[in-house]
């Protein structure tokens, strides 16, 4: 796992600004550093290394290829590389290996069979940058889930990409212009979703995509249009054509097995110690499991402990890791140990990212990494087999508003908003939901309205419009496949996999998502929904198979997810640190938020009238994050 930046065009003192840029993300490569220029054609390429697979320097980047042809910076782990080399040996197309790296394999894969097949034959988290020196073109690619990030942009006339934006914002002629639009989405989402950026210079690749940029796009200061090795929403419209069918439910369980499996296989590839994080739900604990049937000595297993009932799973962990014998470690933290970690949240998200339970990600990864390099992740699991209990929520409410004629809702949902303007409290809430659900045009719409936290975002943000997104697609399936698919290409590669990723990496330890190999969405998709959703309950499936391994009453229990006591802490620890990010006078003087909406949520939190936590970390991570942006730019 690394860190990767470039750039290409009239920059000066490139090197320089690589370096600091590569100095900024150290985190992400702690082990080695390197660079490499071609001062001709103004191209330049900075990595930093954290080395998983081959530790000598022969897996050090930028690496250029054996027939000089190439020069690749790579960020993440292809998982069949070794049978990748199989394939190029068979046909004598591989070169006389250095190394065993993982780097060296996808170098020969681009020399053989060129850039869109060797992705779609590689199996993988990834981002990276690849330089053809013949050509002169340079290619940018990222995974097909988005497990790897990647930002893009221009400064000056100077492409620049990187793995995180504090390595982009050095350069000399960036633009820092705040892009007001994708604060708006963050205050209805809690994150920024690609391809936008906080920045209105820079946007993000976005997953399953890959993008040729030429010396006539570089003239013209543009990015090109992105091209999809593949796609999940591709995958997704396919899915109900080409369903699985199989003789009986424990053949679908066994099939999933055998899928999954392979995957948890794959990924247990590394040259340094291995783990995995364990909160004893469903889905970390199928991984563990289907790990440690693979391993022939214990599996090092994590989990964080709270001292608040409500919050605390590490004796549900600790049982399935006893059951499983694992080798476990846990921490307990009190809330003291979770509050230290706020004011690093503005400096570790990079960009402003209010997901609450970033908090106790940043605390069991650095007790992971105290003794892995590596760990696993059950994350996934909601998104491919229907596992969020909003599902059942919106489900229910889907239900009631198509039992209404459709001439009727949209008086009703007028009706009722009007009625919600004049009413106090919750009742007012509750008819304004009512009004946004009917009024929606179709199930994606809904479905935006259902998950958004401020309803009307472009009413919060100075100047903002909300600019569109996957949410304004109607597609052709159930409202639970929608559902899934909007999670799986929306909140699981812009919330999920940034918390975790910008947490592990900044304690310069890699995770990886056996579920989010690209073969198991593959058979999620194809899965009829009997599959997943059976007797009130998600994960169908998914359960079947973690019983097989660890008894049902061990497993079987609602979910108290990975959170925290945010509305407790803002009316109590953290109140004075909030109060002063929310002044309605600072916010005036920004002139980036509506002071007024801010402050009736504020006020009405602090009266204990409504937990608005959800809704005001939106806002207290924006400002969090301006005040650590202001301070990099004084740092030398």
């Amino acid at each position: 796992m690394c860190g990767i930046v470039g750039a290409w065009g009239p920059l000066q003192g490139k090197e320089n600004a690589l370096v600091q840029g590569c100095r900024r993300m150290r985190h992400r490569g702690p082990d080695s550093s390197g660079y490499w220029e071609d001062e001709h054609v103004g191209i330049a390429l900075g990595h930093v290394r954290l080395a998983i697979l081959d530790l000598s320097p022969a897996g050090g980047q930028p690496m250029v290829s054996a027939c000089h042809r190439y020069v690749l910076i790579l960020n993440g782990e292809i998982y069949n590389h070794m049978q990748l080399r199989e394939q190029l040996e068979a046909h004598n197309a591989a070169p006389a290996w250095r190394g065993h790296s993982d780097t060296e394999t996808l170098l020969a894969a681009f020399a053989t069979w060129g850039v869109e097949q060797s992705l779609r034959r590689a199996v993988g988290m990834f981002a990276l940058a690849l330089w053809d020196r013949q050509e002169r073109h340079l290619y940018l690619a990222r995974d097909r889930m988005g497990e790897k990030p990647l930002y893009m942009g221009f400064a000056d006339g100077t492409l620049v990409f990187g793995s995180e934006l504090k390595a982009l914002v050095d350069m000399p002629g960036f633009d820092s212009q705040i892009d007001r639009n994708a604060l708006a989405l963050l205050m209805r989402h809690n994150y920024i979703p690609a391809p936008y950026s906080v920045y209105a210079s820079v946007r993000k690749l976005m997953p399953g995509c890959w993008l040729r940029v030429t010396q006539n796009d570089l003239k013209q200061r543009q990015v090109p249009s992105e091209q999809h090795y593949w796609s999940a929403v591709e995958i997704a419209d396919g899915a109900a054509s080409n369903a699985l069918c199989f003789p009986s439910d424990a053949a679908a369980v066994d099939a999933l097995e055998d899928v999954l499996g392979q995957a948890v296989q794959g990924q247990m590839m590394a040259d340094v110690p291995l783990g995995a994080f364990l909160s004893g739900g469903i889905d970390s604990s199928t991984i563990v499991a289907l790990m440690q049937a693979r391993s022939s000595v214990p599996v090092n297993t994590f989990s964080i402990g709270f001292h608040e009932p409500g919050f605390n799973e590490a004796e549900h962990a600790r049982a399935v890791a006893q059951h499983l014998g694992t080798r476990h470690q846990e921490l307990y933290v009190t809330a003291e140990d979770a509050l230290a970690q706020v004011p690093r949240l503005a400096r570790v998200y990079d960009e402003p990212f209010a997901d609450s339970s970033q908090i106790p990600t940043l605390l069991v990864t650095q007790m992971a990494r105290e003794h892995v390099t590596v760990a696993l992740s059950g994350d996934g699991g909601d998104e491919l087999f229907g596992g969020y209990s909003r599902y059942f929520r919106a489900l229910s409410w889907w239900e009631k508003r198509e039992s209404m004629p459709s001439a009727l809702r949209g008086p009703t949902a007028q009706l009722a908003r009007g009625i919600g303007g004049v009413t106090p409290g919750s009742a007012s809430r509750q008819l304004k939901k009512l009004a946004a659900l009917l009024g929606a045009p179709h199930a994606g719409a809904f479905y935006q309205q259902f998950v958004s936290y401020w309803k009307d975002p472009a009413s919060l943000v100075v100047g903002a419009t909300v600019p569109p997104t996957a949410f304004d697609v109607d597609r052709d399936m159930s409202l639970l496949d929608q559902m899934t698919l909007l999670d799986s290409i929306t909140y699981l590669p812009d919330d999920i996999l940034v918390k975790v990723d910008r947490a592990a990496m900044a304690v310069s330890l890699e995770t990886r998502v056996p579920m989010l190999d690209h073969r198991v969405f593959e058979f999620a998709r194809r899965l009829p929904e009997q599959y997943k959703l059976r007797r009130g309950q998600g994960k169908w499936i998914l359960r079947q198979l973690l019983y097989k391994h660890v008894p049902q009453s061990m497993v079987d229990r609602p979910k108290k997810g990975f959170g925290v006591p945010l509305g407790v802490w803002l009316r109590g620890p953290l109140r004075d640190w909030a109060a002063n990010l929310l002044d309605p006078v600072r916010l005036k003087q920004q002139g980036l938020f509506h002071p007024a909406p801010v402050q009736a949520a504020w006020s009405e939190h602090l009266a204990g009238k409504h937990d608005w936590s959800a809704h005001l970390w939106g806002v207290l991570m924006a400002q969090a994050w301006i005040d650590e942006a202001s301070m990099q730019e004084r740092r030398p």
